[in-house]
């Protein structure tokens, strides 16, 4: 009989073989840099770029299930953690690579205290710079920051909802990581339950860790833990398809959490912008925004 691994690694894949490849090399390195046993399970939504083959010829030990479509990142997620067998389960992005020393950190942070739940890392963009530190949960004001242009500085900010106060090394209470890179108990999963597949993309993982600390766990950012996201690979394939799934996964995390008033502003505000947008000439904007809209009003009415 197998022996159990320290931490199951799972990670969705979607025509990104590259950074794929190079995902799943990080996992390599890592566990044997911390001296943990990794399980490393891909579950590949329909890719047609050869990621599969890709995985069968060079990562061997990798477990791979192949989906015969699409299911989005929450449900291809609840498949790997039906199967995974650690009493810790990395969820990685195929985009996204451990920096020297992250799984250890991460795993560290995880067992700082019995009642610490999941862990996410500092997250860097290619170039090195900080693209995330984790975040308080979402509200209208993220939405509004979301449809409106804005001054970068505001949306970095903690209006936007961003952790920026941190000393670089030491674990902090946070509500939620970026979805990119997140270490959780085996329990914690037991405890609340998997992804909720009912969002097909974005904000799956505020909605978890939202039960997750309402169970009781504390969600921690592990700044020592660096992790490369280059972002975007997947969901930049369809920019436009792309930017409803994340408007209608917020109005289904707004519809769960926020008072009922929230979604006939958002929606309000969604078609104001939509006219800025057309008076500024740039109908798609305009167009994708009145979409965002009816999303929004759809929700309010269920």
């Amino acid at each position: 009989m197998a022996s159990v691994p320290d931490i199951s690694a799972v990670v969705i894949s979607w025509n990104t073989r590259e950074l794929l490849a190079r995902c799943l090399g990080s996992i390599a390195r890592e566990r044997e840099r911390a001296g943990l046993t990794v399980e490393t399970i891909v579950v590949d939504n329909a890719s047609s770029d050869g990621s599969a083959a890709m995985i069968e010829e060079r990562f061997r030990d990798a477990r791979l299930i192949v989906l015969p479509e699409n299911r989005g990142f929450a449900a291809a997620n609840n498949v790997a953690l039906a199967s995974a067998r650690g009493p810790a389960v990395l969820l990685l992005n195929p985009d996204a690579e451990l920096a020297a020393g992250a799984l250890d950190a991460l795993w560290r942070a995880l067992h700082a205290a019995p009642h610490v739940g999941l862990v996410g890392p500092l997250l860097l963009n290619s170039d090195g710079s900080v693209q995330s530190a984790g975040h308080a949960f979402p509200g209208l004001a993220q939405v509004l920051i979301d449809l409106f242009p804005l001054h970068p500085r505001l949306v970095a900010s903690r209006l936007n909802g961003r952790v920026t106060r941190y000393d670089g090394l030491s674990p902090m209470a946070i509500d939620h990581p970026l979805g990119a890179c997140m270490l959780v108990r085996r329990a914690v999963v037991d405890n609340v339950g998997g992804l909720d597949e009912g969002y097909f993309m974005y904000s799956e993982e505020i909605d978890w860790c939202r039960r997750i600390r309402a169970a009781g766990w504390t969600i921690l950012l592990a700044p020592a833990a660096r992790v490369v996201h280059h972002g975007g690979q997947s969901s930049g394939q369809a920019p436009e398809a792309m930017f409803l799934a994340l408007h209608r996964s917020r109005a289904r995390y707004l519809r769960r959490y926020e008072p009922a008033w929230v979604l006939p502003v958002a929606s309000r505000a969604a078609g104001l912008a939509a006219w800025a947008a057309g008076c500024r000439g740039r109908p798609e904007r305009a167009r994708a925004l009145e979409a965002v809209s009816r999303l929004y009003r759809v929700a309010a009415d269920d």
